[in-house]
């Protein structure tokens, strides 16, 4: 078989997985009850977020919050600080991309 097989956790708890790390390419799946969020960190590499359910609350740099639904795909710049935070009534899930990977920024 040619093809790898990664999957993902189906749930509804708290999760920030790494599902690839390869230097061209970097995925994490991440699953944000109400009010969770992530720790504030600055973007090791580009960073594209397709947003799968419910809803994100994205700061970058010193700019205002945004607000984004499921169906959105937010591409942010490599370095850039950011603050994650879910402040919708659902919970949300959202795959990382990151191309490059952050392996060879390094």
């Amino acid at each position: 078989m040619l093809e790898k097989q990664v999957l993902y956790t189906k749930t509804d708890e708290k999760v920030i997985e790494r599902l690839i790390d390869e230097a061209a390419v970097a995925v994490n799946h991440m699953v944000l009850p109400k009010g969770t969020g992530l720790p504030d960190h600055v973007a090791n590499a580009p960073v594209y977020m397709i947003i799968a359910r419910g809803q994100i609350t994205l700061q970058l740099d010193e700019q205002e919050a945004h607000t984004y639904e499921a169906g959105h795909v937010i591409l942010i710049p490599y370095k850039t600080q950011m603050r994650v935070n879910n402040t919708g009534d659902a919970v949300t899930e959202l795959f990382v991309v990151k191309a490059p990977g952050p392996r060879s920024l390094a």
